[in-house]
């Protein structure tokens, strides 16, 4: 499954759990083949020592994942409950536990609870011509992951969760994910400049939550990324959102091959080469639809003016009247008139009332990969006005 990048890793050890299916009908070297083979994209190789079968629960022991070129990551025992074949030669699994983490390297230490896996799916045949042919989950989600070092936790998570849903007739996808309770003690930051900064402007602590939703319609490959967020306390809210269409099962298919390709290849430096070129080419299938970056705040912008302010000897108001007078001028080296008024407009109205700074770029219509690239390599200037771009504040 390639929706929530995010989750990757975790999915693909969940996933080569499913592979230790019971003993009483499984193949396992036949599981193995077929999730290693949907995951071919990914790159992701996994692999058990041994399996202990009891009914429909299968717990696979040592087990690991290996990205390519990459270095094996040990994951521990892997319990699969509710395994099934599916009557096509593939595999349903209800949930997937894994082993919790407790690791220390150094001063560093970290711990993971309650990671699973439910509804996960194993294809029989992974050629990419239907969603039936592709590693698939419902869920994944974990509890509390804590970072400490030297004794000392500095950073924290209470939870994750990621869901995707089929929609009618395998028309498409929908996908969320939300990281929630994120902590971090910035007090022990080593660089003492660093450290300084973050003091006066009083975010020696942070919390805040990390989401993202979004959508895949199969027929047309529009790819939607409706929000991925990050909002902290006292700091301020981050969205992106994006869509871009052509993103298909052929597309998706014809990368696969690729980067299978690439991994056969012995001659690895080509092999590279190959793979890059054969990306540029499947670039040109895909089309720009829109996108949207937008920063609400919630104090950062005024808190930050009052501190550079005082550095220069001057009040955080009189700081941000001197980059008014200095945004013009910067500005004007883009060289983009129309977009110049809007961005310096945006910066005075921001400056004035910090609350929000919106860049949205939405084409009359999508606009092709090539035309992009054309644009940018042969007139830069011109990107705004191909890609409809506009700046605006406080709305």
């Amino acid at each position: 499954m390639h929706y929530h990048r995010p989750f990757t890793t975790l999915f693909a050890g969940v996933a080569l759990a499913a592979l230790a299916s019971p003993a009483f009908a499984l193949d396992g070297v036949d599981l193995v083949a077929k999730l290693n083979a949907a995951n071919g994209a990914s790159g992701l190789t996994v692999a058990y020592g041994t399996i202990a079968t009891d009914g429909d629960t299968v717990t696979l022991k040592s087990t690991t994942v290996t990205p390519a070129g990459g270095e094996a990551m040990a994951l521990g025992d892997v319990r699969l409950e509710g395994v099934a074949e599916d009557g096509d030669g593939g595999y349903t699994v209800e949930t997937v536990r894994f082993a919790d983490v407790d690791r220390t390297e150094g001063d560093m230490t970290i711990t993971a609870t309650d990671m699973q896996l439910s509804g996960l799916v194993v294809p029989a045949k992974a050629d990419g011509t239907s969603l039936d042919t592709m590693l698939f989950y419902e869920r994944a989600s974990s509890g509390p992951i804590k970072v400490t070092s030297k004794g000392t936790e500095v950073f924290s998570v209470a939870g994750m969760e990621a869901n995707v849903i089929r929609r009618a007739n395998d028309a498409g996808l929908d996908y969320d994910a939300t990281v929630s309770g994120i902590k971090a003690d910035l007090s022990k930051v080593e660089d003492p400049k660093s450290r300084d900064m973050i003091q006066k402007l009083g975010m020696t602590t942070i919390d805040g939550k990390a989401s993202v939703k979004g959508s895949w319609t199969l027929d047309t490959g529009l790819m939607t990324v409706d929000e991925y967020a990050f909002d902290f306390t006292d700091i301020g809210r981050l969205d992106l959102s994006f869509a871009i269409s052509g993103y298909t099962l052929e597309f998706l298919n014809a990368m696969r091959e690729a980067v299978e390709t690439a991994q056969a290849s012995p001659n690895k430096e080509e092999a590279n080469n190959a793979f890059g070129m054969s990306m540029m080419g499947l670039m040109q299938q895909l089309s720009f639809n829109s996108a949207k970056i937008s920063f609400n705040d919630a104090s950062l912008t005024k808190k930050v003016l009052d501190v550079v302010g005082a550095e220069q000897g001057v009040t955080g108001e009189q700081m941000a009247q001197s980059l008014k007078g200095m945004a013009p001028l910067m500005i004007a080296q883009l060289n983009m008139p129309e977009l110049q008024n809007q961005i310096s407009q945006a910066i005075n109205t921001y400056l004035d009332d910090p609350k929000s700074l919106t860049i949205t770029a939405a084409p009359a219509a999508p606009v092709p990969f090539p035309m992009i690239m054309g644009a940018a390599m042969g007139a830069p200037n011109t990107i705004p006005q191909v890609l409809g771009v506009t700046v605006k504040a406080n709305e």
